[in-house]
């Protein structure tokens, strides 16, 4: 038996390797920030709106060589077919005006709901939850250089540069939100795919600490409310003595670890409760840290990054905050709390996205084998591929980084001795299992499958 993500292959592919499962692919970035959103790994495939640098070494976690890997064997087979979709392949057609039916219809929303009761406010957020998911998952695509017609390095009648009009999407189109996925996708998303699993760097006293521009890993600020991770926890915050000749002290505190160490295993509900709780905490201390950042100009959960970080930082933050005072003034406050929920719910139980989204990094066990598989993708359906537009497909995505959105499903029918078959996850069974046991983030602490 193997545990929801892998399956034994054919006979053919057994040949070349023992076990077929889900991965990630891992590829290097030339610049976390403003380079190529991620360089194919693959002489037959072409990077997008990249140009080469000096070569050099650069460290990939032990998950991420085996998504590497794997992402070779998928290219040797299927070359052909994967190759024409990372090359030319985007989600244009269909990203451009969603986006823009999404932001729309939460900016509408968001005023509506200031006449409305807060019962109905919560039941118009369910909706808003998909919308707002919507909105990520195309910010997500366009991050990646697979939003626009990879054919061209100039749009519209002003001839705007490729990367510059994926910087404004990415600025404009997270907007209007209650905190936002802007910051998490510029300086966290990308390092994610190199650094996924890492002990070293995958930890949120690293995160909190470094002085690097980018985060180490993003997704350790989610996955921490709800995975097992090592390393030490974070922020440190220096605290100065009010008495003269006094010494600062420091204080270490992290919300979501104290949630997290609060969870007892086959606790399923009370799991659940401990996890909505801290991270709904911490996603409204995430409101009013913008409006501190936007007055002082400083994130102050991140003391040791470079001035460039802030300044950003500070640059969206007073916009967002600009657009969040207007809403108030005409929707009042019910309307930022429409937001603020449409955020939040698609990530907690009992909510359908949330499946995909607490089991997409965890370690699923072969149990003939005992080796560790450190991806999942959920398949529950079209409409739930819909619903999520396509963010279930997440080991797809982090074979092919590159492949959009509207064409990551076609991955299992070009390669479907790599993907398991079938569309019948059970969503509730999934966040039921995955709260009673929670796994380590991304095979942290087992060892990682190999393939001949």
């Amino acid at each position: 038996m193997i545990r929801r993500t892998c399956y034994v292959a054919t006979a053919a592919a057994v040949a070349r390797s023992k076990t077929v499962c889900h991965g990630f692919a891992v590829v290097p970035t030339r610049n976390a920030r403003r380079s190529s959103p991620l360089y194919p790994l693959d002489s037959s495939a072409t990077p997008v709106d990249a140009t080469p640098s000096s070569p050099r070494q650069i460290r990939l976690s032990s998950a991420a060589q085996w998504h590497r890997e794997r992402r070779r064997q998928m290219i040797k087979r299927h070359g052909d077919q994967i190759s024409s979709l990372e090359r030319d392949a985007s989600s244009q057609s269909i990203a451009v005006p969603l986006l823009a039916f999404a932001n729309i219809s939460l900016l509408l929303m968001s005023i509506w709901s200031g006449s409305l009761h807060p019962a109905k406010v919560l039941l118009l957020s369910l909706p808003g939850s998909m919308l707002s998911l919507w909105q990520l998952q195309i910010l997500h695509d366009c991050l990646h250089g697979s939003m626009f017609d990879k054919s061209r390095s100039k749009f519209g009648p002003f001839q705007i540069r490729r990367q510059a009009l994926q910087d404004a999407v990415l600025f404009w189109g997270s907007m209007p939100s209650a905190f936002g996925y802007y910051l998490y996708l510029r300086y966290g998303h990308l390092t994610h795919h190199k650094n996924v699993g890492d002990p070293e760097k995958a930890s949120l006293a690293k995160l909190f600490d470094s002085s690097e521009v980018d985060f180490e890993d993003g997704d350790v600020l989610f996955v921490a409310h709800r995975m097992k991770i090592k390393g030490d926890i974070g922020p440190t915050f220096t605290i100065p003595s009010f008495r003269r000749g006094g010494q600062s002290r420091k204080i270490t505190m992290s919300i979501s670890k104290m949630g997290f160490n609060a969870w007892e295993r086959t606790k399923t509900l009370r799991n659940v409760v401990l996890f909505a709780s801290s991270f709904m905490y911490e996603r409204m201390m995430l409101v009013f840290n913008d409006t501190v950042v936007a007055l002082t100009g400083k994130n102050f959960f991140f003391p040791n990054k470079p001035k460039q970080f802030h300044d950003e930082c500070a640059t969206y933050c007073r916009i967002a905050v600009l657009v969040r005072a207007l809403l108030w003034a005409v929707g009042g406050w019910k309307s930022l709390l429409f937001l603020y929920l449409s955020e939040t719910l698609w990530s907690i139980p009992p909510h359908p996205a949330s499946a995909m989204f607490v089991t997409n990094h965890g370690s699923a066990t072969n149990e003939e084998t005992g080796e560790c598989i450190p991806s999942s993708s959920t398949y529950a359906g079209r409409w739930y591929s819909l619903f999520t537009l396509g963010t279930n497909y997440h080991a797809e995505h982090h074979d092919f980084p590159t492949i959009p959105l509207n064409k990551l499903g076609a991955l299992r029918d070009i390669a479907p001795e790599f993907y398991r078959k079938g569309t019948d996850d059970n969503v509730f069974r999934i966040i039921k299992g995955a709260f009673a046991d929670p796994d380590f983030y991304a095979c942290m602490d087992a060892g990682i499958v190999k393939h001949g």
